[in-house]
């Protein structure tokens, strides 16, 4: 579908020179653009979302010089019969089911593409007609609210004479059958609004729209307003894009934060269990994991500050919640179908631990004492099983990883024992907050510490030559979630695990490979893996090869969000990957670490090159404020404003820590 780049010869040098082939560029809008040559054959997919629906569009560029696009909808309302993970309902319109253009009464030949555009909706333009003096937009967007995505077709007359054009009135449409849908049968259909000939003086414009939607075959004919909803979905964009704005000397790294920001939170669904965030890819809606939100994107959310985040973060926890049971059998990996059922077909995959770390870091920036303490009993009971689960070695046992058996993970996994490290000690300092006893803080603090020295008598290992960490019992190849310990702060193994993250053993042109010698890719790996170099202090190291995977993932031939992996899923825009993007700013170069629930710490990792950065518009721990670092000399200069009290300044050395305490009111 889109070409994915092998390591060869030819791209050697681009794993070190932080350049990478691209074919988008920066757009003056803050977007990124395409600009389209002769002979440029080019096919790509993006997913877009709104509350219920998903378009995943394959949109290219024909050997004839003509842009295209299909549409695979997918929407996580509307159930199918078995209800469970892939259950919601969806359909694939391929270019063909397009309506016919004309100009002047005669069908359209010869189109050319000029132009491609991405910023939260594709624009795709062309030149088309006898002379080439009809300019089409093609702008392709999902509605924000209803279960449809719209194409709508710009025509501009660029000819010093009146034109005529056309868009022919196509309906397609698939009735889904009673005994396949869980509210009976569902109509799913794309027709032409406005279907007609419109005649363009010089200079004019007119606009066309083709809308693709489902809905329960017993409910009404929906009402189109196509330009409300084109502004509605700018405004959701805008929105996104308007907080926690990173503002470096690099202006692509500024521009996939961005991106990144708007794929991790438009995949928001509106279901019978309230408001789920969703990975997406086609397959994965109406459901939350213990990785994907609890332990991934969750954190995430409070430092952007949007609500259908924050609460689909409160209602995720919920849902995990109402599997608490005094026996201490595993809460399930998956809550799916809105919350009706669940998928737990991995086993343990260490999930306890994903959500006690995910929950009380959530809590901790999310800063509201109310929703601290709504999710306390979560995280003592997940740290409670997890304590039930540590070995005789030390460490926390668990049936797999977050991979399922993909790759083994023997009967105790790097990864799980570091998710329990770090949601120890969060669950410390938040328990704090909430006045728990000390005895208790006392005994979570102690945990914390056993565990830290039996990963490094457990896991600690010569692995391939590097003084790093063995997976599991019995690993002997490198994998790339050695990575793990970093991004808890754990550093005892840092050179080591940093020098084979990077070494051509581990390290591809599609970031980290799975494990040496195997082809797979997961993106989170590598997401990890860059937030955790840069905790360790490995400045320099993480941001040559953060460059490079941003470049690459923005700019590239695959573009412009972070992926799921590959070959399985052929690289989906899974949205929390893109959440794990942003951490690797928030966490890993401004080094922000919550300590309570109005305070955190900050080891900034200022590059050598730069003045300075800033995150401006933070929306964490019940403020809203901006962070600067800026260079004072051989020390950096950190500085915290907010309307709601005076300035925090402080200089600190390169590469130490300070704590920031924000007001109570």
């Amino acid at each position: 579908m889109f070409r994915l780049l092998t390591l060869s010869c030819t791209l050697l040098p681009y794993l070190f020179s932080a350049e990478v082939p691209s074919r988008w560029h920066l757009a003056e809008d803050g977007g990124i653009a395409w600009a389209v040559t002769p002979g440029d054959v080019h096919q790509d997919q993006i997913e877009m979302s709104g509350r219920l629906v998903s378009v995943i569009v394959t949109y290219g560029v024909r050997k004839d010089g003509s842009v295209y696009a299909g549409h695979q909808l997918v929407f996580p309302s509307l159930r199918t019969v078995p209800n469970d993970t892939h259950a919601s309902l969806s359909y694939t319109f391929a270019p063909e089911t397009a309506p016919r253009i004309f100009v002047d009464g005669r069908p359209v030949r010869g189109e050319v593409a000029t132009r491609l555009h991405h910023r939260g909706l594709l624009t795709m333009e062309s030149v088309l007609g006898r002379q080439k003096e009809v300019h089409l937009t093609r702008t392709v967007f999902p509605s924000t609210r209803r279960p449809a995505a719209f194409d709508l077709y710009t025509f501009r007359n660029e000819s010093a004479k009146a034109v005529q054009v056309e868009v022919e009135e196509t309906v397609h449409t698939v009735t889904a059958s009673a005994a396949r849908g869980v509210d009976g049968a569902y109509l799913i259909e794309s027709k032409t609004l406005d279907a007609g000939v419109r005649n363009l003086a010089p200079g004019a414009e007119a606009t066309f729209a083709v809308v693709f939607y489902a809905r329960p075959l017993k409910s009404g004919e929906p009402i189109w307003d196509q330009a409300a909803e084109q502004k509605a979905r700018a405004a959701l964009v805008d929105g996104f894009l308007s907080k926690l704005q990173l503002e470096t000397p690099d202006a692509v790294l500024n521009t996939a934060f961005s991106f990144a920001k708007i794929r991790a939170t438009e995949s928001i669904y509106d279901t019978v269990g309230g408001l789920m965030h969703g990975p997406g890819g086609g397959a994965y809606y109406a459901a939350i994991w213990a990785n994907d939100q609890a332990e991934y994107a969750n954190p995430f959310f409070p430092f952007l500050g949007n609500a259908a985040g924050n609460e689909s973060a409160i209602n995720a926890y919920r849902h995990f919640a109402r599997y608490v049971n005094a026996e201490y059998k595993p809460i399930p990996s998956s809550i799916i179908a809105g919350g009706v059922s669940f998928w737990n077909g991995a086993g343990d995959r260490g999930d306890m631990a994903m959500i006690a770390y995910g929950a009380s870091r959530f809590a901790l920036a999310y800063g509201d004492e109310k929703t601290a303490r709504e999710l306390w009993p979560l995280i003592e009971w997940c740290l409670e099983y997890c304590k039930r689960k540590v070995t005789a070695q030390g460490v926390v046992a668990s049936d797999s990883d977050e991979l399922e058996g993909r790759f083994p993970a023997g009967k105790a996994n790097l990864s799980t024992s570091s998710l329990y490290y770090d949601a120890l000690h969060s669950a410390a300092l938040l328990g704090k907050q909430l006045g728990r006893p000390q005895a208790q803080l006392a005994d979570y603090a102690d945990r914390a510490k056993a565990v830290r020295t039996a990963i490094e008598s457990y896991f600690g290992a010569e692995v391939s030559g590097f003084h790093t960490y063995r997976y599991y019992d019995g690993n002997t190849v490198l994998r790339s979630w050695i990575c793990i310990p970093l991004a808890m702060g754990i550093a005892d193994r840092a050179q080591g695990t940093i020098d084979a993250l990077f070494s051509p053993t581990l390290w591809t042109v599609n970031g980290l490979a799975t494990q040496a010698g195997d082809k797979t890719f997961w993106d989170r790996s590598t997401l990890y893996a860059l937030r955790g170099v840069l905790a360790a202090g490995a400045t320099e190291k993480a941001m040559e090869f953060l460059t490079y995977y941003s470049r690459l993932r923005l700019l590239g031939e695959h573009v412009p969000y972070p992926v799921e992996a590959w070959p399985e899923g052929n690289q989906r825009h899974l949205a929390a990957e893109s959440a794990l993007y942003c951490r690797i700013f928030t966490e890993g170069l401004f080094g922000i670490r919550p300590t309570g629930l109005r305070s955190f710490t900050v080891t900034p990792r200022l590059p050598k090159g730069w003045p300075g950065m800033k995150l401006k518009g933070v929306q964490a721990f019940g403020r809203a404020f901006d962070l600067a670092v800026t260079r004072a000399g051989a020390q950096l200069k950190v500085v915290v404003t907010s309307v709601a009290q005076p300035p925090i300044e402080r200089t600190i050395s390169d590469g130490a820590t300070t704590e920031i305490q924000l007001s109570a009111n």
